[in-house]
């Protein structure tokens, strides 16, 4: 395996300069901000990675040591430790955090319990809302600890052995309110994020049911008619033999395709691969391999097992030996015929013959090792299992109940996930099982599906629980079939977000407070997120108004003026307020300046190549640079420099858009691309010009009205070139002064009295100040949510 192909680099052993130590503590300065604490009545200290902590090998910060006869201080510029010796206990250590964000909260003691933003959690299953999360790195009051004493010892990539004694190991965090600090830190302490194949951006379809080959094939052949795009088949447990005789046990662990549905798995592999589509298998793999799997005698042979006497070749994954034969004869051949990656399904508790060792992690640990081994990036789907575990995308957070209630609770989930470095979770979306048919219910969870880390429809087993958009009213299947086109358009903006998470850069899904951290309103959105670098999602999770025809939703928007996303309408702001949605929409705001480069919708294709044509989103206010991401979407090949940077430039100053020559390997990219740039938010732009190279070439363009739209479109444009929009000079930012037409629309839709809709719309057609028309709304006495959308309706 080549050296840089290497799941993880280790690199484990501090240095020197770095540390201070006695005969039973150890303290190591790795940052100004962090700082490794051990405790051992042994005298024996950990040098080597754990499945937690990878890397001590920091550079030397600036600290100070104060030895005396009675005590020990540690100062550097962020923290003060104090330590008078012996055990550790409240008393003995201390952390002074230098910070002034309270009077009280600013001192840690050993020992002691405190809040922090929150992190994740291993699973939602059968959960119906709120769970209670885990601790993560982030805290209001600047400062939280890693515990990591009980972690398992990574000797070498492939071998994982208990500490052969006990000791207390944590790492203190002094990061303030430097969120993205603190992550670029933590990630350099517990290793990178792996860039994800670029398919794992589209759409994925997974329903827990029974298929045929043929069901299978008409149901792909039905999405393709009905122009849904997918990248990515699920194909749960009924794809091996479930009923089995009853002396073999259950059938819920298997590895032999049940004939009957697929009579040919290579035929039926090559026919999804033909369709653009990859694949992953469900396994549970806790009961091992009995007589009954076809890989059973050749593997038991191997193991040394009785297969005469067909005894079960028992699962476990501590074992060297039965994990070279698990992957030789139970996956590999798979692979091999057309399976990507595995979805580890694992249910079966957290014990393995080695004390404190969790076969979840491990599972997740050997099977993206064994990837690596294939020269692919490493992919699973499988659950969380503790710090470190973003080393092993993708998350499967379970079998989640359909309800509101779910729905309701996922957007603070995955954001809040980021606070342990957990960016790439892929929830059930529309939920698992139980709960109620709510086709508005299943719409607005696919609406943040799209705008999630992870796109994957899923159900269970009912035959009335499906997520196809024609099982549901036309009007909602219409709109679903809207936002599953939209997500594989979003696909190169998510890409270049995925190279951005994987280079310690930018997630794509952070809290608020991430960008915003002094501002106390940030902490009070956790249902909106920074979507990439240019966005901001406030999915939609409550039910329509049944008098508007919309639903409420709750938005904080920061400082500056904001575009929405779909309408190119323009917000100011530095203010809390309520606005309503439509079904066919969400609540997604744009910076000023964002640029959004996406894949024009190609009709009746799965295909996540790098596209022949772009649609470009530009948005007024301010300059901005985006730098476009491309590779080859599977290989390491990244790793030796073939990639793609395509740099795009909205220069506010001096009112142009300017495209610059590719940088990089040029392979990778279409020599020569449609650009539709669409300039959202803006007024009709009658004097554009457009110049390649300096010189000035014909284009098409067209202003739609009611999205404030300029679209430019430039056939045949050499990605080698430079291309620029030049802008006119008059004022570019479209002004909201459609008050009257949208109050039209509002009261048209809102199933209210004819009487009152006439009175409303009369008062607001009235030149007054607005101060007084609100006034004379307020005096009124109508429903809150129809003041409030009338309210919205006012907002410049």
């Amino acid at each position: 395996m080549p050296a840089n192909m290497n799941m993880l680099t280790l690199s484990p052993k501090a240095h020197e300069a770095t540390i201070v130590q006695g005969d039973h503590y150890r303290f190591t300065v790795l940052t100004e901000k962090l700082i490794r604490i051990e405790y051992a009545e042994h005298g024996n200290f950990e040098d080597r990675a754990t499945q937690a902590i990878i890397n001590r090998n920091f550079p030397i910060p600036k600290f100070e040591v104060v030895k005396k006869a009675e005590s020990l201080e540690i100062i550097t510029k962020h923290f003060h430790l104090y330590y008078t010796y012996g055990p550790f206990s409240k008393s003995s250590l201390r952390i002074d955090v230098k910070n002034n964000y309270s009077l009280y909260s600013n001192r840690w003691y050993y020992g002691d319990s405190f809040e922090t933003l929150k992190g994740t959690v291993r699973t939602l299953d059968h959960q119906d809302g709120p769970v209670e999360l885990e601790e993560g790195i982030q805290s209001h009051n600047g400062f939280s600890v890693i515990d990591d004493s009980k972690s398992n010892v990574l000797v070498d990539e492939e071998t994982i052995e208990p500490r052969a004694k006990e000791q207390i190991d944590l790492y203190f965090f002094a990061y303030g309110r430097e969120y993205k600090e603190a992550l670029r830190d933590f990630y350099k302490l517990t290793g990178v994020t792996p860039l994800l194949p670029r398919y794992t951006l589209g759409n994925w379809w997974s329903r827990y049911w029974k298929y045929t080959e043929t069901e299978y094939k008409e149901l792909f052949q039905r999405f393709q008619q009905e122009d849904v795009p997918f990248s990515l088949s699920v194909i749960d447990m009924d794809w091996h033999l479930v009923d089995i005789p009853a002396k073999y046990g259950s059938g819920w662990t298997g590895y032999t395709w049940n004939k009957e549905l697929f009579p040919d798995p290579t035929r039926f592999l090559k026919w999804l691969q033909d369709q653009e589509l990859r694949v992953t298998l469900n396994v549970h793999p806790a009961d091992g391999v009995k007589a009954h799997e076809e890989m059973y005698v050749p593997m038991a042979k191997e193991l040394g097992i009785d297969y005469t006497a067909e005894h079960p070749i028992s699962f476990d994954i501590t074992d060297r030996k039965f994990r070279d034969a698990y992957f030789k004869y139970l996956h590999r051949p798979e692979e091999e015929r057309g399976v990507s990656f595995w979805w580890l399904d694992w249910q079966q508790g957290t014990t393995t013959k080695v004390a404190g060792l969790d076969p979840l992690w491990l599972l997740n640990h050997y099977h993206a090792l064994d990837q690596v081994k294939q020269d692919k990036r490493p992919l699973i789907l499988s659950r969380y299992a503790g710090i470190g575990s973003h080393r092993y995308p993708v998350g499967f957070s379970g079998d989640t109940i359909i309800t509101w209630e779910s729905l309701r609770f996922q957007p603070y989930f995955t954001s809040t996930a980021t606070n342990v470095g957990y960016t790439w979770w892929s929830h059930d979306i529309g939920g698992h099982y139980k709960g109620y048919k709510d086709d508005e219910l299943s719409l607005r969870w696919i609406q943040f599906g799209v705008f999630s880390p992870i796109m994957r429809l899923h159900s269970t087993n009912s035959p009335f629980n499906g997520k196809e958009p024609w099982r549901f009213q036309e009007s909602i299947g219409t709109i679903m079939k809207q936002y599953l086109r939209l997500r594989h358009e979003l696909i190169p903006y998510l890409y270049t977000m995925n190279w951005r998470t994987h280079q310690n850069n930018h997630p794509l899904v952070m809290p608020m407070y991430y960008e915003y951290p002094f501002e106390n309103h940030a902490y009070d959105a956790p249902h909106q997120y920074f979507f990439g670098s240019e966005l901001i999602v406030i999915p939609v999770t409550e039910k329509l108004d049944s008098d508007l025809q919309k639903a409420p939703v709750d938005v904080w928007l920061p400082e500056g003026r904001w575009i929405d996303f779909f309408s190119g309408r323009v917000y100011r702001g530095g203010k809390k307020l309520r606005i309503f949605r439509g079904l066919d929409t969400i609540p997604v705001f744009a910076k000023e300046g964002a640029i959004v480069p996406m894949a024009k919708h190609v009709p009746h294709s799965n295909s996540v190549d790098n596209p022949t044509a772009l649609s470009v989103l530009v948005f007024p206010g301010k300059s901005n640079t985006f730098e476009l991401y491309e590779d080859d979407g599977e290989s390491f090949a990244y790793q030796t420099g073939k990639y793609a940077i395509t740099k795009m430039q909205l220069d506010w100053e001096n009112k142009q858009f300017v495209i610059l020559p590719v940088e990089g390997d040029k392979s990778i990219i279409p020599e020569n691309r449609e650009l539709n740039i669409s300039f959202k938010g803006f007024t009709n732009m009658n004097k554009i010009k457009v110049y390649i190279n300096g010189q000035e070439v014909d284009f098409i363009d067209n202003y739609h009205s009611e999205t404030n739209t300029c679209t430019v479109k430039v056939m045949n444009y050499d990605t080698q070139s430079s291309l620029v929009v030049k802008l006119p000079d008059e004022p570019l930012i479209q002004a909201f002064n459609k008050h009257e037409e949208a109050t039209f629309d509002l009261l048209n839709k809102a199933q209210i009295s004819f009487e009152l809709k006439d009175e409303l719309y009369q008062l607001m057609k009235q030149d007054k100040n607005k101060f007084d028309l609100l006034l004379e709304l307020r005096s009124m006495e109508i429903d809150e949510n129809l003041y409030d959308a009338l309210l919205e309706n006012l907002i410049d």
